[in-house]
């Protein structure tokens, strides 16, 4: 009975697990862990030979979401049996080959001697893809093996995707949907929301409405296999050939062993290779290349018995969460830092871990004094997956903070996040907020370096902008670092930052959701600073690219009476704006699109951009099918390649620089 009882309790446990995992994207635990409770639950049926219907060793994936279309495979997607050590593959080679010797005793068709496949086993989202009379039809989510959710214009944003194959039967095609390493770097860099990791991320795109969130996240896919009966191989390898010449995205690693020695050797090896990968990985999958030899050995009722998945090991640890501290980001952000018991990890010493945010904590139900399961990879802080056990005693609830801790301004919350509103005095984004006013696009105060700044808030006591047009020289000369010249010209450059353009003055206070173009956009409409001040959302939002949320934290940001007051005192240090008085830009530009490349006599690329913008036009990073003209000046690379193939206009030698006296004349 007492058995009977916990398998119950494990399969409440591990559904609940499967829908944070595979239908949320939310995962409450590690995969380690997940591993630990379903070996036990599949080893207590075993030994009892009870196997419940809604037992989770009896399904293949997860949940169907209902906002999504239901999509019925054409053939059952299977998962994968796993092996997470050398005896349990050994044990799978065993009996491979034990099917095989007793087909071949009994057949005269004998099967070859067993040699295998190896691949990466990705860490994404599975994708079905179905393709007839040559092009793709529909994509779709494994969901639970026989139903799974459409997605064709989520995938049709990834661009190693082929919408067109030479072959024209009907055909089913499985692969991999993942966000590389470095896209998630970058999209975490210049997105406000920031994305857990990479395996969420990538199910969390193909799983969102919104097709343009999907694209702006720059997933790949690798594809391995093909479901279908129209065609014939002869080996696994054939078949990843015919993906290879259709144009899939095929990785190139596939080993081909023999033996069970050879494996060992290539795990051992490729343990060590795919932390240095831009894509996420949790194993290999080894696969008899014999396609007859897969076909006598078939399936069970939820796996091949001719492939098995070894997974690695996770890099986890458990040790005891002994205080919660609280930081302030650049952006305002207030986020919590985990104080660990220090555990060691492979060497090194790990005392801290992140938790992302306060509903992250009440999720995982972690608690001052719980044991906690930590996660490392790729040598970054530690992560906190979850409490080992949910009712220990002898633990704290971690309180919500109400106040900054550092300024002690009342703090409000987003979406997601908690944030302190005070980003014009509070210390930590002080520097930041410093950097930002002083940077080239802004108030462009040259010598006013992010280490400069800090010296001044350590050395000087310097605790708000507006401080810095107080300086004196006997209060630099005596700064390690500083001599005369450096003195003087830091007070120089100072000086000269009171007389600037309106649209460098707005975006410089930084202002939520305020880029350069929007800054500038402020500045035509409104004319002058205090016009902005006062504007209403409703004033705001007739500007374009300006919606409801941004003009509502336009205004709640002039409202707030300590940010109001900082600005004052800040305009009373004798900046002079140079107002938008007269209709000093023009609309000449709209709608047009520039990318600039190239080094240019005379002029800078940003006061390119600064004319191209006066007059109504954008300026992007990259050349596309919606790229206008490239501004193509010396050394030019790969941007004016690209421009010729896809035929977009080339501004280069005397048309270049007409165009930009042109401007600069108006």
């Amino acid at each position: 009975m007492e058995k009977k009882e916990e398998i119950s309790e494990l399969i409440e446990k591990i559904e609940e697990l499967n829908y944070h995992y595979y239908t949320l994207d939310s995962p409450l635990v590690s995969d380690g862990e997940y591993d630990k409770l379903y070996d036990r639950l599949k080893q207590l049926e075993n030994e009892t030979g009870i196997h419940p219907d809604n037992s989770p060793t009896q399904k293949v994936g997860g949940e169907v979401l209902e906002k999504f279309e239901k999509h019925f495979h054409i053939s059952r997607l299977y998962s994968q049996d796993k092996a997470q050590s050398y005896d349990e593959l050994k044990d799978w080679i065993d009996r491979a080959t034990r099917l095989r010797n007793a087909y071949n005793e009994n057949n005269n068709d004998e099967l070859p001697e067993l040699e295998f496949v190896m691949e990466y086993k990705f860490d994404g989202l599975t994708i079905n893809l179905t393709y007839e009379d040559g092009k793709i039809i529909n994509a779709a989510t494994r969901g639970n093996g026989i139903v799974g959710e459409e997605i064709l214009a989520q995938v049709r944003t990834i661009k190693s995707v082929p919408l067109e194959i030479e072959e024209k039967s009907l055909l089913e095609i499985q692969g991999e949907a993942l966000m590389p390493l470095s896209e998630l770097e970058k999209y975490n860099k210049e997105n406000e929301f920031q994305l857990k990791n990479a395996r969420n991320a990538a199910a969390g795109a193909l799983r969102n409405l919104d097709t343009k969130e999907t694209r702006k996240r720059n997933l790949t896919a690798y594809f391995y296999n093909i479901s279908t009966t129209n065609l014939d191989f002869s080996t696994e390898e054939d078949m990843l050939e015919f993906l290879k010449k259709e144009n899939f995205n095929i990785h190139p690693y596939h080993k081909i062993v023999k033996t069970y020695d050879e494996i060992i050797t290539e795990l051992e090896r490729i343990e060590v290779e795919r932390k240095t990968l831009d894509i996420l990985t949790d194993g290999v999958v080894i696969k008899i290349n014999d396609k007859k030899t897969q076909e006598v050995l078939g399936f069970t009722n939820k796996f091949p018995r001719w492939s098995v998945a070894f997974k690695f090991e996770a890099e986890e640890f458990t040790t005891i969460l002994l205080d919660v501290v609280w930081n302030v980001g650049r952006t305002g952000k207030v986020t919590p830092s985990a104080i660990l018991k220090p555990v060691d990890f492979s060497g090194a010493t790990v005392s801290r871990a992140t938790l992302n945010n306060y509903d992250d904590i009440l999720r995982k139900k972690v608690r001052i004094g719980s044991n906690v399961f930590i996660r490392r990879s790729n040598d970054v802080i530690p992560e906190i997956l979850g409490v080992v056990d949910e009712d220990q005693e002898g633990t704290t609830k971690i309180e919500k903070p109400t106040h900054c801790p550092y300024c002690n301004t009342e703090l409000i919350e987003g979406n997601v996040h908690i944030i302190c509103p005070n980003s014009i005095s509070c210390t930590p984004q002080l520097l930041a907020r410093m950097e930002h006013y002083a940077s080239r696009n802004a108030m462009d105060i040259e010598g006013l370096s992010e280490k400069t700044i800090a010296q001044l808030m350590d050395e000087r006591g310097i605790d708000d902008i507006y401080e810095i047009y107080d300086l004196t020289y006997d209060n630099l000369i005596d700064l390690d670092r500083f001599g005369p010249k450096k003195s003087q010209n830091l007070l120089d450059a100072i000086e000269e930052s009171k007389n600037r353009d309106l649209n460098r003055f707005i975006y410089a206070i930084g202002i939520p959701n305020v880029g350069e173009r929007t800054a500038r956009d402020l500045a035509n409409k409104f004319k002058t600073f205090e016009n902005l001040r006062h504007a209403s959302a409703d004033q705001l939002v007739e500007i374009d690219d300006i919606g409801e949320i941004t003009a509502d934290n336009i205004v709640e940001f002039f409202e707030d009476e300590e940010i109001s007051e900082a600005i004052d005192i800040l305009l009373s240090k004798g900046i002079n704006l140079n107002e938008v008085n007269k209709e000093e830009s023009s609309n000449e530009l709209e709608n047009q699109t520039f990318v600039i490349t190239g080094t240019m006599e005379n002029y800078k690329r940003d006061d390119i951009k600064e004319l191209i913008e006066k007059n109504g036009g954008k300026v992007t990073g990259s050349v596309s099918k919606n790229t206008d003209a490239l501004l193509c000046g010396e050394k030019a690379g790969s941007k004016l390649t690209k421009a010729r193939d896809l035929g977009v206009e080339v501004y280069e030698g005397e048309k270049l620089y007409e165009f930009l006296n042109y401007l600069e004349g108006k």
